[in-house]
């Protein structure tokens, strides 16, 4: 929504927004545009030529209250992106569970490097303070396509609104609990998608992700490029990564490869065989790849120790990541390990999205995080709005990641102290337990923050805490 508002008053319109809280980044980009923003007050929509509901208001909002009653014309975010800006644009459509964010502003990198700089609309913010939005006269958009619902006049997938030409499948795992009673239902949003491909259009699709080879299942209304690891009965583009450097088909080896994670770079993948498909040129395509600054929020280090003037030469590391899903907490883990190899990693997570509010994934939380070597947790984020039968219980998580922790110390004769697990129920004072027991390796510890949110504002608190390390 932050970046729809800019987007309209760059296109010349008067742009103002009501909201309960905004948080950085997003806030501090609206003010910098002069994007006013108010508490809920009915009076805020009187006037207005259009009203544009986020999926996030509900009936008895009082501006929505005001724009049903008085007949104030409304749309939803969706629909209002595709009438001003998708319009005759060839839509470039990035959708699936996880790598949405990084993906989108991947393939639009190599556009722009590329010369052919794209319309844009994405859910973040580049880590270099590129916006996460563009309007350009290119025949081109590249949008970040969520699955999650409209508004509440219109609970259909948001990504239905794009009418993609070319669409990117990342994954597709149960998500959004909220909304979707179930796994089938979840893949049901991603196969009305796919029908709206044109016979000429073409679907770059994880291989690897067994959602994805799902909903595809006897697909064959256009082109499949299949990518990720060989796979009998596929015919698919692999990668082979050797740390930094990654061999990519069509581009050939990229030595210096920006992201982390061979989740990010199944994510790269996708987008060479987007850049094949356009027919860009190899040599700008690698280039993109070895500069790409990487997305706000995405595996991004917020803070180094005084000890290090460099980020991989020992110093301690904060790094943040928005990572909520526990797949998600599994591969960002994952990424980190593979990056710093043989550095204590310190996982803090905030149960906040509406998935992770939830007991479904009791056991995928636990599994997950237990792969990091101390573990921090705070309560779930606003617990009312989950029934209490359903609700996810952070102290057996901890619990259970510490008894698994025990059993790998025991049975490797490791320091247990290296192993903690710690439930607090507010994030503050889950940053206090954190600060008292913190420790640090010889070689330099990471530590890894996870939440879709502003984690109770304890983030400025940690970097002062790193940096203030001699």
């Amino acid at each position: 929504m932050g970046n729809l508002a800019s987007m309209l008053k760059e296109a010349g319109h008067t742009v103002t927004g009501s909201d309960t809280a905004l948080y950085p980044p997003m806030s501090d980009k609206l003010r910098e545009r002069g994007i006013a923003a108010y508490p809920f007050d009915a009076k805020n929509v009187r006037g207005v030529d259009l009203c544009i509901i986020g999926n996030v208001i509900s009936r008895g909002n009082p501006e929505a209250e005001a724009v049903l009653n008085e007949n104030i014309p409304y749309t939803s975010m969706a629909q209002a992106v595709s009438r001003f800006f998708l319009q005759g644009k060839n839509v470039i459509v990035v959708a699936g569970t996880h790598g949405k964010t990084t993906t989108t502003f991947l393939i639009d990198h190599i556009l722009c490097e590329s010369g052919e700089t794209p319309g844009l609309f994405a859910g973040g913010i580049r880590a270099d303070g590129q916006d996460g939005y563009r309007l350009s006269k290119s025949p081109y958009f590249v949008i970040e396509g969520d699955e999650y619902d409209t508004a509440f006049f219109d609970k259909a997938s948001k990504f239905l609104h794009y009418r993609p030409r070319i669409l990117v499948l990342t994954s597709v795992q149960f998500d959004h609990a909220d909304i979707f009673k179930n796994t089938q239902e979840y893949r049901t949003a991603f196969r009305r998608l796919l029908r709206l491909i044109p016979s000429e259009g073409y679907v770059a699709a994880c291989v690897d992700d067994a959602g994805v080879r799902e909903v595809l299942s006897g697909y064959s209304l256009s082109e499949i490029g299949w990518y990720g690891s060989a796979r009998k009965g596929y015919s698919t583009e692999t990668f082979q990564r050797n740390g930094r450097e990654v061999e990519f088909p069509y581009i050939g080896k990229v030595p210096d490869f920006a992201l982390i994670g061979n989740h990010n770079t199944a994510n790269a993948l996708a987008a060479v065989l987007v850049a094949q498909k356009l027919n860009l040129p190899a040599d700008r395509v690698k280039k993109a790849l070895q500069n790409f600054p990487g997305v706000m929020r995405r595996q991004q280090i917020r803070a180094c120790s005084k000890t290090s003037s460099e980020k991989n030469s020992g110093g301690v590391l904060l790094i943040e990541d928005f990572a909520h899903h526990p797949f998600a907490v599994r591969c960002t883990i994952q990424a980190v390990r593979q990056a710093y190899p043989g550095r204590t990693i310190h996982a803090l997570f905030e149960p906040r999205s509406a998935t992770s509010h939830r007991k479904i994934f009791q056991k995928a939380y636990e599994s997950a995080l237990s792969l990091a070597d101390c573990v921090y947790l705070c309560d779930v984020f606003n617990k009312s709005k989950v029934s209490p039968e359903l609700l996810l219980d952070v102290p057996r998580i901890s619990s259970g990641i510490l008894q698994k922790k025990n059993k790998k110390n025991s049975d490797k004769k490791r320091n247990i102290q290296k192993y903690i697990s710690v439930w607090t129920e507010t994030p503050q004072a889950l940053v206090n337990e954190f600060k008292e027991k913190f420790t640090r390796s010889q070689k330099g510890d990471v530590i890894l923050v996870m939440s879709n949110g502003a984690f109770g504002g304890i983030y400025p608190e940690l970097d002062r805490f790193v940096e203030a390390m001699a």
